[in-house]
């Protein structure tokens, strides 16, 4: 099977890097600097040389605050982009495996987000994704949206990380207590995309959205309290920070963060027998790797 990959540099690009090495698929990894998904014409003269199976769209602006007043940056790279990659993909009859967001949604909801459930993003970086996966609709039948949330892992700019340096510099620090969502590894995001891409390659192709994230629902205080926890338990603390809890409010950003994220994985699980990802246990994985 051949994959070529976009995004390659970052954390879910990373790890899906680590899942393909060895595993006798054919893996074009591109970071942006090798190609700007943005650039219609590259785009399409690098899909077509290459004649992937699958490609998978991991490249994104994330950057949820900067986008407020960078809105053409953010479009150009989640919006043209994943509009760019779909038409290539069509033109080789490729499947095209695109990552999206929990920020779809608005996080007034009270119960799991369904893949059916209405989307209402709150600022430019949602927004920008929703239209990136109405472009890949749009334009590319053999489609799969893989939506996720709370992205951790070994490698780039994450909450962990952050706990982790904050954790060894101070015994005391305030974390957003009224915000809900999943914590999900971006190992377990890139061994989904391969399930997927294996999967539909054997013929059993069941497009369409789907969710992927945590298997438990937390707060960001209660995810930092796990991982206070769990790096002192294994020694990459000294000592155990304390925690409080404080309000959205409390902690003001240009950009409008969903309350309530929670997604349920059911249809992934149904079609594709892939469970939610068990964000506790990667948490044990993850942690002495970035120590």
């Amino acid at each position: 099977m051949k994959v070529l990959l976009t995004g390659a540099n970052g954390q879910v690009g990373r790890c899906t890097r680590d899942v393909y090495a060895g595993s006798g698929h054919e893996l074009k990894a591109l970071g942006r600097d090798a190609l700007d998904i943005s650039d219609a014409a590259a785009v399409a003269q690098t899909v077509k040389a290459f004649c992937p199976d699958v490609i998978i769209n991991a490249a994104a602006y994330t950057a949820v605050d900067k986008a407020e007043s960078e809105p053409e940056l953010a479009y150009a790279i989640n919006v043209a982009g994943p509009a760019n990659l779909a038409d290539a993909a069509a033109e080789v009859n490729a499947l095209l495996i695109h990552i999206s967001t929990d920020y779809v949604f608005d996080g007034a909801a009270h119960s799991p987000y369904s893949e059916g459930d209405e989307t209402n993003p709150q600022g430019v970086y949602g927004q920008t994704k929703l239209d990136g996966e109405r472009e890949v609709q749009r334009r590319c039948d053999r489609h799969i949206i893989l939506r996720t949330a709370w992205v951790f892992s070994e490698y780039g700019n994450n909450f962990v990380k952050t706990m982790l340096r904050l954790g060894k510099e101070r015994g005391e620090l305030g974390v957003v207590a009224d915000q809900i969502g999943c914590p999900t590894y971006a190992g377990d995001i890139a061994k989904a995309c391969n399930v997927l891409a294996e999967q539909v390659k054997e013929g059993s192709f069941c497009g369409g959205i789907y969710h992927f994230a945590g298997d438990e629902a937390v707060s960001w205080h209660a995810f930092a309290n796990e991982i206070f926890h769990e790096a002192s338990n294994s020694g990459l603390l000294s000592t155990t920070p304390i925690v409080n809890a404080i309000t959205t409010a409390d902690y003001p950003t240009p950009a409008a963060r969903p309350a309530y994220s929670v997604m349920t994985g059911e249809k992934l699980m149904k079609d594709f027998a892939i469970p939610a990802c068990d964000w506790k246990s990667a948490l044990l994985t993850v942690l002495p790797k970035i120590s």
